[in-house]
This record gives C-alpha cells, structure tokens and sequence, in this order.
C-alpha cells in the first residue's frame, strides 16, 4: 500500500472513530458521558488488534484490546453485540461498561467495533459504585462476565443497578455508537474491497510500529529507574519501574512493586499495559496512529500477585482511576519528565433518587520548555468538568466555589500547573466517597524544578483524608483542592 492511500484509510478510521464517540455522546442520558464525555470508542480487525481510536480517555483505550479478546473467540453473527465489565476479563473497573459489535460484510468478519462508557452506577454498596473502602470486587457492583448484549439483557442489568431508565438509555447509546463503526467500515470495504480492507488494517498496525520503534531508537539505550507511591489510608505503598531502552524496544519492568491490596488500589494488568501506552505515546510521537501497534515494540512486566498484576476477586475501582495515574508517572519520571497532578480526584455523590460522578483537574507538569497548563484532566483521564449549570440543573446539589488554586504548581524554569478549588453544597442528604491522589506528597518535580503542592479534601468544614465516605446532610459542603504540577528546572 503506497503512502497516500495508507494515509487516507487511516483517516478514514479515525474519522470513524470520532463519529462513533460523538454518536455516543449525543445519545447518552448521564451527566457523566454527554457532559463529561466519559466514554471511548475504537475499531479492531478481525484478529482482535485496535486499529484505531478516537481521542478519548487514555485508560479505556489501552485496555479496551483485552475486552476484544475476551470475546474473539466466540460464535459471532451479524447485528449481535456483547457487554462485559469485569477487570479480570478485559474490563478496567466495574463502572466502565464494555459493548462490542462485531463487523461484517456478508457472511465475511471484517472486525469490531467497541465502546466503553463511564456508566454513573452499576450497582453495589453506595450510589455512584465507588466505595472509597471496598476490598473486593462485588462491593463495587455488578460484575457483568462476557455476554450476549440484546433487549432482555439490558434490562436486566439495568434492573440491578440505580437510576434503571438511565442506565438502559446509556448502553442504547453504546449499541448505536458501534453500529454506526461498522456502518462506516463496511462502506470503507465496499471501495477497497474485503482484502484491500484486510490488507489495509494491518498496513495501519505496522506502519505504527515502524514510527514507535524509529522513535524509540533515537533514545539512548540503557536502563532507568523510577519509584513513587500511593496514598493508602493504611501508609504508602511503593511502586517502581526499570524501563530499559534497547535498540528499537522498550521494556518496562514494576517487578519491584508493592503487593497485591486489601483495598481497592490494585490494577488488573489490561490497566498497568494501559497507563504504560499512554506514557509511550507522550514520550514518542503523539500523532503515530494509537494502535496496536504502538504496543509491539513494549514489553510490560508485573508480577503476578503485585498491586499492578491483581488475582480475583481484589477490588480494583481505586486502581483503574489512582494507579493507573501513578503508572503513567512512574515511566514519564523515569525519561526525565515533570509530573502532573497524579490523580482524577473522583468524587461520588447519591442517595436513592440519583447518582453523580465527576473527576476533577488539576496541574499539568512543567515540559522542559514550556510551563504546565492549569486546570486540565492529567494522564489517564481525558474527560470534561461538569459544567455548574448542568450539575445544578440535574441534581440537589449547588456548586459554592470553582476556581483556579493559585501559586500550587512547582517552581522552576518552567512552572507546573496550577489545580482547582471546587465545592459543592448538598440541597439534601446525601452520601459521597472521594478516591484522590497526591494528598500527602506533592507531584514530583523535574531537573531541579520544584514539586506541586499537594492537594486537599474538607469534608463540612473538617480536613479529611485521600480515600474516605460518610454522609453530608442539607446544607453541608465538600470541598476538592486539586494538587499543582511538578516544575522543570531550577529557577534562575
């Protein structure tokens, strides 16, 4: 395939990709996916590699492949679709909801199109299903093992989760967005005909590989080292990262990390595999297509049983949004680079007439020629805020403050960041869980550049700690600092 039409079908396949994503957020009934834009969309082909997604949310996208697997080998037909969650069979946490639709021409299976949403509950012991204290899975919610998605297994899944009717209308909003991917693909097979398809996916893969490795060979080769932490309520716990460039591969080894947790900060693996692309393509070329291929040329280690190789049933709800983020760091840290804010800061409010979930921005890390953005979402998380008008106009709930945090990115020849002051009012009781970062360390700066500050949570007046729930009666508010970036260099 020449490089123009190589071109071209690889922008056809990320227009599709958009299209599915815009699809999905124009359909969907939660806050949480048409404001947010909690959600992701990407193709694979037929053997189950990702082609192509959109620009989504970092942390769906890389693990979505292990969700394509997990149903590759099953009998597929025409118009018939699958659903699953569960982190040990392809998903990230529970609340992330996986359809995957299967692409033919004829009789002819050309692929699959896939989307994950953020839904706003699926179940579990508090409204929004993201304890701060679960320890294993089934607190979190309903764990949906691969299956058949029609009209009968929506509502029943609906049925064991908050808000029935929004939860229907969400996958609904799923199930169209893969149909208009494989809309999109079959019409792209009509003009190349199916083997020209075959023969132009898998030209998209090596031609991603091809760019990750020529990019990885312009690194010195040699290995470096890396070590942070996360903020259980229980201590830290260490994770470590030895990432040794070879030629025109990379392997990334945590070997050196903690173990598996009682809480809920472990990783499956699809999640560690995933911050570990997300790092790659920020330390590469971000616009090489994001595809399985970019994966070919990195090798991910973690050993089993360790806080980012997790057995079942450890809870992971903490993992897939806290140390997913800590991963990310760990390589960008290890190459030399300034961290950001380390955390989505995920904030659960509920009671039983409705359900809220934000993540909330914060400092970027300083580049070393260039400060860091304030007020941005950070590494695994790429949604939206929840605009104040929104928020109020859909729940009991009343936003006090929103502001830039001044001052709390790093110094140094380039600044980090600044993060965020938000507080939200309860209009009634209602019940929250906060799940946050880098509340006892500040993000680490870069090459002399000094450290973001660290963030905060006051829970109706009272300091509260990274992970913690309880109830705010009317009245009583809560209030998110988000923390700053890491500066780059030393000032002066």
């Amino acid at each position: 395939m020449d490089a123009i039409e190589l071109q071209v079908v690889t922008g056809a396949l990320h227009a599709a990709c958009e299209e599915m994503g815009a699809l999905l957020i124009r359909s969907a009934h939660s806050s949480n996916i048409k404001e947010r834009r909690d959600a992701s969309t990407g193709l694979f082909d037929d053997r189950g590699e990702m082609v192509m997604q959109a620009e989504h949310i970092p942390v769906h996208l890389g693990a979505m492949p292990e969700a394509v697997a997990a149903v590759l080998r099953e009998r597929h037909r025409p118009g018939v679709s699958w659903v699953l969650n569960d982190p040990y069979r392809g998903g990230t946490h529970l609340p992330d909801i996986t359809v995957i639709t299967p692409i033919f021409a004829g009789e002819d299976l050309l692929g699959f199109a896939a989307s994950r949403a953020h839904h706003a509950d699926v179940g579990g012991r508090i409204p929004g299903s993201m304890p701060a204290d679960s320890r294993t899975l089934d607190e979190e919610g309903v764990v949906i093992a691969p299956r058949v998605l029609d009209a009968a297994a929506i509502d029943e899944l609906a049925a064991q989760m908050r808000q029935p009717a929004e939860r229907r209308a969400d996958l609904r909003a799923q199930l169209a967005a893969n149909r208009i991917g494989c809309r999109r693909v079959a019409e792209l097979a009509r003009r190349t005909g199916r083997d020209g398809l075959r023969e132009a996916l898998h030209a998209v893969l090596d031609y991603a590989e091809r760019r990750t490795r020529a990019c990885l060979a312009d690194l010195p080769d040699g290995t470096r080292t890396a070590a942070d932490v996360l903020e259980a309520p229980d201590g830290d716990l260490v994770l470590r990262v030895a990432a040794t460039v070879s030629g025109d591969e990379l392997v990334l080894d945590f070997s050196g990390s903690a173990d598996q947790y009682p809480g809920n900060l472990n990783c499956p693996l699809a999640v560690t595999k995933s911050a570990c692309l997300f790092a790659v393509r920020v330390l590469t070329d971000p616009d090489i297509p994001a595809s399985a291929g970019v994966q070919r040329a990195i090798t991910v280690r973690a050993r089993e049983g360790s806080i980012l190789n997790a057995r079942p049933p450890a809870a992971v709800v903490g993992g897939n949004t806290e140390t997913s983020s800590r991963v990310a760091d760990l390589v960008l840290r290890a190459f030399g680079r300034a961290c950001g804010q380390g955390t989505m800061n995920n904030l659960t409010l509920g009671n039983d007439r409705f359900t809220y979930y934000e993540t909330l921005g914060g400092g970027q890390g300083a580049c070393p020629d260039a400060d860091g953005p304030s007020g941005v979402h950070v590494a695994m998380s790429n949604t939206l805020n929840t605009p104040v008008e929104a928020l109020e106009r859909s729940f009991p709930l009343r936003v006090t403050r929103y502001e830039l945090r001044r001052g709390t990115g790093g110094a140094g020849a380039h600044r980090g960041g600044d993060g965020v002051v938000r507080e939200i009012e309860a209009l009634e009781e209602v019940t929250y869980s906060l799940i946050t970062e880098r509340r006892r360390h500040g993000p680490p700066g870069a090459a002399g550049g000094a450290d973001g500050a660290p963030g905060r949570n006051v829970v109706a007046g009272e300091e509260a700690g990274s992970k913690t729930m309880g109830t705010l009666r009317a009245g009583e508010s809560l209030r998110i600092e988000t923390p700053g970036g890491g500066g780059h260099g030393p000032v002066g």
